[in-house]
């Protein structure tokens, strides 16, 4: 997939003031500091698409992200940010939630890991949650500049074979880094495969 056009929409507090059309819509979540924002611009080739910061948990809202003018690329708020106040953190549980259950449009939740560490409790529970409530998602592993090919790759592994003490299959995924734009193709590619397939659906309805 080549990136021609990217453009930002609408930044929501809620499900309901999410766009409405029926464009496909791809969201991407993860810890707080795990390189999202990063990703996002490395994908889309827009240094200044979705706001860096140095300070975590910046993400507050879902931002809506227009692309090709043919789909959304949606930044939804990370999870599990120790320094927010448990009211605020309840209140992006909620608005997290109710977008991934309850979004039509939503074909592919991209769930961001840092590659360098071991398979943390919250990630998993997140993970879990997306399987029980039958969510389509992949599985995006970021910083892999920090370790090197062949770390990254061993510790991607090593991640996913943890997952099969209770998953029977497991979800596709991807070895990123934002610094070298290692990934950026193979994750575009899905992305254009899962547009292809769904549109070829609609046509045989």
């Amino acid at each position: 997939m080549n990136i021609k056009q990217a453009q930002f929409v609408i930044s929501a507090p809620t499900v309901a003031k999410c766009p409405h059309d029926s464009k496909l819509e791809f969201a991407f979540i993860g810890r707080s500091n795990v390189g999202k924002s990063s990703l996002i611009n490395m994908l889309c080739n827009h240094k200044g698409l979705a706001k860096t910061s140095a300070t975590p948990g910046k993400t507050l809202l879902i931002n809506h992200f227009i692309i090709n003018k043919e789909w959304y690329l949606v930044d939804l708020p990370g999870y599990g940010y120790a320094k927010r106040s448990k009211v605020v953190q309840a209140q992006l549980d909620k608005m997290i939630r109710s977008y991934i259950l309850q979004r039509k449009q939503l074909v592919n939740l991209f769930v961001l890991i840092d590659v360098r560490h071991e398979q943390q409790k919250i990630d998993r529970e997140f993970i879990d949650w997306l399987g029980v409530s039958a969510i389509p998602f992949s599985i995006i592993f970021t910083k892999a500049d920090k370790l090197g090919r062949a770390k990254a790759q061993q510790n991607a592994e090593a991640w996913m074979n943890g997952l099969l003490d209770s998953w029977e299959e497991l979800p596709p995924y991807f070895i990123t880094s934002s610094e070298k734009k290692t990934g950026r193709e193979e994750v575009l590619d899905y992305i254009e495969r899962v547009m292809t397939d769904i549109n070829e659906q609609d046509r045989k309805a």
